[in-house]
């Protein structure tokens, strides 16, 4: 459980240095041509192990009253982590 919160606070600061319009962090590792599926990439394969790290298996998880607390959590960092990447390379 513990690698988890890791990783999601992994995920929160790199979103943050990505949330500046000229691209932040993610700007300048990802600037190249493909930028922006680049940076999506990345943040899914940090939510693929945030979900490995909670025990779960990425794309099995549905919604509903049962959902786990850790889901929950990872799948608001990837959604945090795809709006960064949308800010940073003004596909908005």
């Amino acid at each position: 459980m513990a690698s988890m919160h890791t990783t999601f606070v992994i995920l929160l600061i790199l979103s943050s240095f990505a949330m500046t319009a000229e691209g932040g962090l993610f700007g300048f590792i990802f600037g190249a041509v493909g930028g922006y599926a680049a940076c999506q990439t990345a943040c899914n394969v940090a939510w693929v192990s945030c979900y490995g790290a909670a025990g779960l298996v990425a794309g099995t998880v549905t919604a509903g009253a049962g959902v786990p607390a850790a889901a929950l959590a990872c799948n608001a960092a990837q959604g945090l982590c795809m709006g960064s990447c949308a800010v940073s390379f003004a596909v908005l």
